[in-house]
């Protein structure tokens, strides 16, 4: 079996499928310490299902859904940032409020389309093995620009994380940081459509920054982990729907939730907590 999946990885399918992995893991988790650390999963929900509604929207109108998903991200971005910051209403709920218009734009138009759905539910789950080298280097473009923004900003990022009203106090343009995280968050999402999908990516904009939140305070350690985690489950899914012949996204998801529930498991966090807690009791129970 071993030397059966070797000798796949002679095939361009499985190598631009292996890089896409990797490419697709590292982005997703670079995202997923903001997603976690400004306590806002939502994003990742309703940025995927508007790059999904945006693909289909695509299909029938006859453009590249890839083009048409990517512009309705950043129509997503766009809309959330100021009703964000000059509404009243908590970010949760605008992303609420988004999620369920962009499901609903999107199944809307997988009910009209006429012709077949294939493409469309390729683009609903995922194939890592149709991917062709053109998908590979739009995500090799956006996951190194992304990374170059995180290195060139992360002490502003660091701050904009602790507290925006801080950083904006502090002459960090915070308002500036977090719409252009916004906009990465939407061609990271478009652009791993064909990789994940569009009903399954949010899972990696999740669960890679909650694996590191389990085992690290430290913010550079926590993008490590974050990343390891998040390439390690995203190659490990790709094995796995291979032998076994699986839908390749949900392996990947399934993947990131092991290795999750092996973090929390085994959180040093959890460890010290119980012992606090312990150490709490037994003084109250002295007095």
């Amino acid at each position: 079996m071993i030397e059966h999946l070797f000798d796949a990885f002679a095939y361009p399918p499985i190598q631009r499928a292996a890089i896409a992995c990797i490419l697709c893991g590292a982005s997703c988790s670079l995202l997923s310490v903001f997603v976690v650390l400004m306590k806002m999963p939502l994003i990742g929900v309703s940025m995927s299902h508007a790059a999904f509604a945006g693909a289909v929207m695509g299909m029938l109108l006859e453009i590249n859904p890839a083009l048409s998903g990517f512009i309705m991200c950043l129509l997503a971005a766009g809309v959330l940032g100021p009703l964000s910051d000059r509404t009243e209403m908590a970010p949760e709920n605008v992303l609420g409020i988004m999620f369920s218009f962009f499901i609903g734009v999107a199944f809307l138009g997988l009910g009209i389309l006429t012709r077949t759905k294939a493409n469309a539910l390729n683009l609903m789950w995922g194939s890592l093995l149709s991917l062709a080298g053109w998908d590979v280097a739009v995500l090799a473009f956006v996951t190194l620009f992304l990374l170059f923004f995180v290195l060139l900003f992360f002490k502003e990022i660091r701050l904009v994380l602790f507290s925006r009203r801080l950083a904006t106090a502090s002459g960090v343009p915070a308002r500036a940081i977090y719409y252009a995280l916004l906009f990465l968050t939407g061609a990271v999402v478009s652009s791993n459509l064909a990789t994940v999908g569009g009903l399954l990516i949010f899972a990696l904009l999740v669960q890679p920054g909650a694996t590191a939140l389990q085992l690290t305070y430290n913010l550079k350690h926590f993008f490590l982990i974050s990343v390891a985690s998040g390439v390690g489950a995203c190659v490990s899914g790709l094995v796995v729907s291979y032998i076994f012949d699986l839908p390749s996204g949900a392996a990947v998801v399934l993947m990131a939730t092991i290795i999750f529930g092996a973090a929390y498991i085994f959180s040093p966090k959890r460890g010290a907590a119980k012992l606090k807690k312990g150490s709490t009791y037994h003084e109250d129970d002295g007095r």
